[in-house]
């Protein structure tokens, strides 16, 4: 339990969460925390208003949707990042109580600009939730910085810890406005009963959390400008090999993520062959494409321990070896 208290700081650092933010990790996948943040900030007759970019996006929707708001969707052609102009604009037309984005659209291979959102919810006086499951620990993140309220991320991808637990972050401007959360497992003020006070709630998985502070330590050991630096590097590296056999990304080169690839199909090409070839041949798994992207990319990670020079080389080699170059 004394780990505890090492996570909450670490995490703390990590999100940039700031003076007055509570931080700690819930007990289940990242979809544990997305669910914990709209739990606790969520209720009948709070308006929300979501930018959809893509699969990640519309789960937002879809849960806000669950808890009683009414959900204003903000729709952007997948693939490319939200403007923030016409976030303003929709919040000028009808005003919010929560904002809510995806700074990494997993599904697109896209970054949104969650510095210039928050900014704007801020200017109208709503709370932003962030869904930064495929950024935190591999791209720039500063909560605090950016005047993001509320923030949940994965234990398994940029930090590079097994999966199964969930950091959250919450800001004071949201601990004051929480709501009388519905959900006992995911209550904001039970879980910080758990983590602070030691009162019992749940029982958490002593292995994970060893295997998290091992993982958050080596964050640190790193720093994360240089790991941020890291992800970025084997990114373009990927890029630039991936172009010389004639291969592209899918979304704008300013938009891209650097810990999520979205690697265009070519015409002709059959995709599922493909990743079935990396699979068996090269023990190498992609993902495929999601609802309207799917059939048209392959979805390519390099986060945490796995962004290398050396898994550059490999995916860029399976790729090769897969489309007959």
């Amino acid at each position: 339990m004394a780990i505890l208290d090492d996570l909450r700081g670490q995490l703390s650092r990590v999100f940039h969460a700031g003076a007055g933010a509570t931080t700690l990790a819930v007990s289940g996948t990242g979809t544990s925390g997305l669910e914990a943040a709209v739990a606790n900030l969520a209720e009948p007759g709070r308006r929300a208003l979501v930018v959809v970019s893509g699969y990640f996006g519309d789960r937002l929707a879809q849960l806000l949707t669950r808890y009683g708001c009414e959900v204003s969707r903000l729709d952007v052609e997948w693939g490319r990042a939200v403007d923030p102009e016409a976030v303003r604009r929709a919040l000028a037309e009808r005003r919010a109580d929560l904002v809510a984005v995806v700074h990494a659209e997993t599904s697109t291979g896209v970054r949104n600009p969650v510095a210039e959102v928050a900014a704007i919810a801020r200017g109208y006086d709503a709370l932003t939730i962030v869904d930064a499951v495929t950024s935190l620990g591999a791209m720039p993140f500063d909560m605090e910085g950016w005047g993001v309220d509320a923030c949940f991320s994965c234990s398994q991808k940029g930090l590079g810890a097994p999966s199964g637990l969930a950091p959250i972050a919450f800001s004071a401007r949201a601990i004051e406005r929480r709501v009388a959360c519905r959900s006992f497992y995911l209550d904001l003020g039970l879980l910080e009963d758990y983590w602070v006070r030691r009162k019992y709630h749940h029982t958490i998985s002593a292995p994970l959390v060893y295997a998290f502070a091992v993982a958050l330590q080596e964050v640190e050991d790193e720093g994360l400008p240089a790991r941020w630096q890291r992800h970025e590097h084997h990114h373009l590296a990927l890029v630039e090999k991936l172009q010389a056999i004639g291969l592209s990304l899918f979304p704008a080169a300013p938009d891209r993520l650097w810990s999520l690839n979205a690697v265009r199909v070519p015409s002709g090409v059959d995709e599922a062959s493909v990743r079935r070839r990396f699979l068996e041949k090269h023990a190498i798994e992609i993902g495929a494409g999601l609802g309207p992207l799917a059939g048209r990319i392959w979805r390519v990670g390099l986060m945490g321990s796995g962004s290398t020079a050396a898994s550059v080389d490999r995916l860029t080699q399976a790729f090769a070896d897969a489309l007959g170059h």
